[in-house]
């Protein structure tokens, strides 16, 4: 695995590092131990999946409050997304800046979004499957999120033509309004 820090700290897009012969490749995804040599939390008890029919779907930016804070590894298995995470740390001089990524079934890459950041993407593909391993299980009650074109963020989102997005999403509340 080839771990490569963002200009963000605590944001990390790992890398296969491929073991390549005549019957293809093979590499680690996950190594608790290496997780933890690079200050990583290492510790996943729940997995999640999401399923998106059509190119242009938005998810996000979706974060759960203290002291419910998720630590997320997410990949992209079938197609291709654009990953966003914000971060929303109280005292991080990078607060409110982002950081985006293109995840896809092709390069199998990794995006380590650590506790304090919102989370979303934008499907780039029809069909597009995401999965996230998370270091704490899902609760309603901490549930919260940031609106996907909040201007002070000023996220640039791929064209998608229509959009795709939930009622939820839409009338997030800008991070001012937190």
């Amino acid at each position: 695995m080839l771990f490569r820090p963002s200009d963000i700290p605590g944001l990390f897009l790992i890398e296969l590092e491929r073991k390549e012969d005549e019957r293809g490749f093979f590499s680690r995804l996950f190594c608790a131990e290496t997780f933890v040599q690079h200050g990583l939390c290492a510790d996943y008890p729940q997995w999640s999946v999401s399923f998106n029919e059509r190119r242009g779907t938005l998810r996000g930016l979706h974060f759960q409050a203290p002291p419910h804070e998720e630590t997320k590894l997410v990949s992209c298995t079938r197609g291709a997304v654009f990953d966003v995470a914000v971060d929303l740390r109280p005292h991080s001089p990078s607060r409110g800046r982002w950081i985006a990524v293109e995840l896809s079934a092709d390069n199998r890459s990794t995006f380590y979004i650590p506790a304090g950041f919102a989370h979303g993407f934008q499907t780039l593909t029809d069909e597009a499957e995401v999965r996230y391993h998370i270091s704490e299980r899902y609760r309603p009650e901490a549930a919260r999120g940031v609106r996907w074109d909040d201007p002070d963020l000023a996220i640039g989102w791929p064209q998608a033509g229509s959009r795709v997005i939930s009622d939820r999403d839409r009338n997030l509340p800008r991070l001012a309004d937190l």
